[in-house]
């Protein structure tokens, strides 16, 4: 069954999806080579604390991440650490 959502839902997800374009937009303008994954993450867990956002990524099922990044070859569910970008 698909649960049907209303009012308070649609606009809780609106909400949602605008912070995380705010997040995603700020990020690309941040990213550059040299940069450590790890820095990536802090700053989006930054920004997303700024906007009064939770991430839904940390802690979930034990990831230690605020945010997938995936760099290249990886598919998704990149974790942020000590990558460098080039």
């Amino acid at each position: 069954m698909i649960p049907i959502k209303r009012g308070k839902e649609i606009e809780g997800m609106r909400l949602s999806g605008r912070l995380v374009a705010e997040v995603v937009e700020a990020l690309r303008s941040i990213v550059a080579p040299g940069m450590r994954t790890a820095e990536v993450d802090r700053y989006a867990a930054e920004l997303i604390a700024a906007r009064g956002g939770k991430s839904a990524f940390l802690g979930y099922r034990g990831f230690p991440g605020n945010i997938c990044i995936s760099v290249n070859e990886e598919v998704v569910h990149g974790i942020g650490g000590d990558r460098m970008l080039q």
